[in-house]
């Protein structure tokens, strides 16, 4: 595995350019990408063995021991919006703890990852690491045949329950990272005056293009702040969005990734501004030749939508954000804990009061004063509650999730002196 580490080092530049060719996202973004899955492998191989070793425990009892085995042949199944890092968190311990494991990238940015995946099986034996191309029936035979014994998924909620379906009939382990409407809580005690803060916002708003799990999906301010958080967050994103080509070094924003996801974009701000909403374009547009030559959205922000249009409480997974005022912390809790979608959020604000508030929110992660990429940390868990997962990945616990438990028990005293001779 570290062989195979420093290969995609040495290939970064190469596979950065074909991420950025297929998916669309901005060249510094692909490079980004590979650059989190490689801390990713660095900190799995650095803890493996502590998460595998053998234990042996002597006791009153005698003596047991404790072994962590491979669980068999893995299945994975992967997004388009980060392939290369949402494949590799699932390779990486899967190998790692000597599973084999059959890889399905979506078929929307198959190339750069379909090239991650040839420089990582090089490294180890024929048939270790295998990749399928294929829509949706090569999926079903992966989460169906009997021969997998666990199913690793990031993708939508929709489709992790035609998994689990499919997966009953054998009982197979899950991990399942999927959707997420994931929200910022702005407190009264933010210092909308924060240049730098409100950048780390409008990053974590619009980075790939809105096109990221735990991308901020709706934000809430404190309506004694309200006003002036628009009015700074406005100037704090014209100053970083710039949209255009993803190979043009000073964008920051590329296009959205397919026709479809456009048209759901798209579908979402203009159901919007019927029901009154104000739409507000931002940025820049770089390259304006290519905004009708391609999937390319200009980034919105959306005010005076209703607390439950489809804006705010859908997956918009696309360059638009709401902004809602709210008027106290028990209302923006309910507001946050009433979707049934739980990957991350965000508080941000005075920090002791930004973790209390934390402390009541539904999520598997929740960031201060900072969201999304900007907040991960690859050696803690990472995960969702509710419809947004099972199990984490990440951390020690993404590699325990690959291994079986085995405890093999020595007893001194072999008879139990309750039962009658």
């Amino acid at each position: 595995m570290r062989r195979a580490i420093q290969k995609l080092k040495d290939s970064t530049s190469e596979i950065a350019r074909l991420l950025s060719r297929e998916h669309g996202k901005a060249l510094y973004d692909s490079e980004g990408e590979i650059a989190v899955s490689i801390m990713w492998m660095e900190y799995a191989c650095s803890v493996v063995k502590e998460v595998t070793e053998k234990q042996e425990i002597e006791h009153d009892n005698g003596r047991t021991i404790i072994t962590f085995d491979p669980v068999g042949v893995v299945s994975a199944i992967t997004p388009w919006n980060y392939p290369i890092s949402l494949s590799t968190i699932k390779i990486a311990p899967a190998l790692l703890t000597g599973n084999t494991m059959v890889l399905k990238p979506s078929p929307f940015a198959p190339l750069a990852v379909s090239r991650v995946v040839e420089i990582i099986a090089s490294e180890f034996p024929p048939g270790v690491l295998n990749l399928v191309h294929g829509e949706a029936d090569v999926g079903v035979e992966l989460t169906s045949n009997p021969k997998v014994v666990k199913i690793a998924f990031t993708g939508g909620t929709k489709t992790a329950k035609s998994i689990m379906k499919a997966a009953s009939d054998t009982i197979k382990k899950m991990t399942l990272e999927l959707g997420g409407n994931d929200a910022a809580i702005v407190l009264p005690s933010f210092n909308v005056n924060d240049s730098r803060a409100l950048r780390r916002m409008v990053i974590s708003n619009f980075l790939t293009a809105g096109q990221i799990c735990m991308i901020a999906k709706r934000v809430y301010v404190h309506r004694s702040i309200y006003d002036k958080f628009v009015e700074k967050y406005i100037e704090a994103a014209n100053n970083w969005i710039r949209v255009g080509d993803p190979f043009n070094p000073n964008i920051t924003v590329g296009p959205v990734n397919n026709r479809n996801q456009v048209k759901y974009v798209k579908s979402l701000v203009d159901d919007a501004e019927s029901k009154g909403a104000t739409i507000i374009k931002l940025g820049k547009i770089l390259n304006p030749e290519l905004m009708d030559n391609g999937y390319f959205l200009q980034p919105t922000l959306v005010l005076g939508a209703d607390y439950h249009d489809p804006i705010v409480v859908e997956e918009q997974f696309g360059p638009t954000v709401p902004i809602l005022p709210f008027d106290d912390e028990e209302q923006v809790i309910q507001l946050h804990n009433e979707s049934i979608y739980g990957l991350t959020s965000s508080v941000w604000g005075e920090e002791e009061q930004a973790i209390s508030v934390a402390r009541r929110i539904e999520a598997g992660t929740t960031m201060i004063n900072t969201a999304a990429i900007q907040g991960v940390d690859v050696r803690f868990p990472f995960g969702g509650v509710k419809q947004s997962g099972v199990g984490r990945e990440y951390g020690k616990e993404g590699l325990k999730s690959y291994v079986e438990i085995h405890v093999i028990n020595i007893p001194k005293n072999l008879e139990l002196p309750y039962i009658p001779e």
